[in-house]
C-alpha cells in the first residue's frame, strides 16, 4: 500500500472551556484540552490505577463556534481528526513543540450535568435547562423507504 493515514479518534472529557480566537477575515479557531483515561488493576497490589492522558484539540471556523456554544468543562465528546505537530519560539527564546488533534468531525456525547445525574438519584421527570444541545448524528430508521432513482 503506497498511501498513508493520519487519523485520530478520541472519546474524552473537556478539561477546560473552549478558548476562541477570531481572525480579521472572519475565520475562527477554538482550542481545548481533552482528557482520556486508562484504568487497570495492579496485579501485585490489587488496587485500581487510572492514568489520564491530555490531548490538545483544535477546531476551526463554524465547528469552533458550535463547540464554544455547546461544550463546557467536564462534557464528554467524541472527536475525529488528524495529528499535527507545531513549533514556535517561546518568550524565553527556546523552541517549543506541541502535538495537536485538528478536528474534522465531532459528536457531543453527554454533559457534565448528565454524567453527574446518572450517578445520583434520578428525578421522575426530565428537567429542561432551557439550553439546546445539538443532537448526535443519527441514521434514518431502516423501515423508512428512501427516495432514490435506483432501478433495483
Amino acid at each position: 500500500m503506497s498511501g498513508t493515514l493520519n487519523k485520530v479518534m478520541l472519546i474524552g472529557h473537556l478539561g477546560d472551556e473552549v478558548k476562541m480566537h477570531y481572525f480579521e477575515g472572519g475565520g475562527s479557531i477554538g482550542r481545548f484540552p481533552l482528557a482520556t483515561n486508562e484504568t487497570y488493576t495492579n496485579k501485585q497490589t490489587g488496587e485500581r490505577v487510572t492514568n489520564t492522558d491530555w490531548h490538545n484539540i483544535v477546531v476551526r471556523n463554524k465547528a469552533a463556534e458550535i463547540c464554544e456554544k455547546y461544550l463546557s468543562k467536564g462534557d464528554k465528546v467524541y472527536v475525529e481528526g488528524r495529528l499535527k505537530n507545531r513549533q514556535w519560539q517561546g518568550e524565553d527564546g527556546n523552541t517549543r513543540y506541541t502535538t495537536e488533534v485538528h478536528v474534522q468531525d465531532f459528536t457531543f456525547l453527554s454533559t457534565k450535568k448528565e454524567s453527574m445525574s446518572n450517578s445520583g438519584p434520578q428525578p421522575s421527570q426530565p428537567q429542561n435547562t432551557g439550553e439546546e444541545r445539538t443532537p448526535a448524528k443519527t441514521t434514518p430508521p431502516l423501515n423508512q423507504p428512501e427516495d432514490d432513482d435506483l432501478p433495483f
